[in-house]
């Protein structure tokens, strides 16, 4: 991996995390309460959250990293 490509991957990381926190700190308490955002706003921000996570996904396939996927703790391994 390059340092290129790791320096990309640290901003992509912060941007999503930053993004994340953006979206706990401005979501009201009860789906009663009128969201303090835009929809279209709101709409940009899924928008960027997709954009973050292809790039994330392109780096490491190009990394040759192998894929991450959750599971549950007694699931059997593929492998």
């Amino acid at each position: 991996m390059s340092d290129e490509s790791k320096k990309e991957r640290e901003i992509l990381l912060v941007m999503r995390k930053v993004l994340a926190q953006i979206i706990k700190d401005t979501t009201p308490p009860s789906r009663a309460m009128k969201h303090p955002l835009s929809e279209q706003t709101i709409q940009d921000v899924r928008n960027c959250l997709g954009l973050i996570s292809l790039r994330e996904r392109e780096l490491a396939d190009a990394a040759g990293a192998a894929t991450e996927k959750p599971y549950y703790t007694d699931e059997k391994p593929a492998a």
